[in-house]
């Protein structure tokens, strides 16, 4: 039998938290949305004067990125993202009713090179989706590391 780690709701906004943070340093208006591992929201915050889209749209991030195990602007680097036209993956962001999310803004949330969730993001350009997205992974590497708990921090996930 194989022992599972679960995100719960206290890590869950501690990421938000720290996206949050970092959104307001940089003057963006963002909506974060940390899922579980099934791609179901554990917390969703939507800053003041964010899009009233930004709570789908970042949820549609963190569902592709916990349930793909990728980070969703992967689908679409050249040359080989998957994606692309003339890739296998094509015509993915048609897949699930619409919710796959094939550009910047979503990243799975790697703990002890498990999957355990995502994070999405909606309300800056793609950088500042990315530099709010490394804060969320970077608040909960700082809840799990007393613990001993490696967390990916990075742009490029891929798992």
């Amino acid at each position: 039998m194989k022992q599972v780690f679960r995100l719960e709701l206290a890590e869950a906004r501690a990421m938000v938290a720290g996206a949050i943070a970092r959104a307001a340093a940089i003057a963006v208006p963002e909506t974060v949305c940390i899922c579980d591992e099934g791609g179901h929201p554990l917390a969703l915050e939507r800053m003041d004067g964010a899009r009233v889209t930004g709570p789908q749209i970042a949820w549609n991030k963190a569902f592709t990125a916990a349930c793909h195990r990728r980070s969703t602007h992967l689908f679409n680097t050249p040359p080989n993202g998957p994606a692309l036209p003339g890739n296998e993956a094509f015509g993915i962001q048609w897949s699930f009713e619409g919710r796959f999310a094939v550009f910047v803004g979503g990243f799975p949330i790697v703990v002890d090179g498990a999957v355990v969730g995502g994070i999405g993001l909606s309300g800056g350009t793609g950088e500042q989706d990315i530099a709010c997205g490394l804060a969320g992974l970077e608040a909960l590497q700082a809840v799990l590391a007393p613990a001993g708990h490696a967390v990916v921090v990075a742009a490029d996930i891929k798992r």
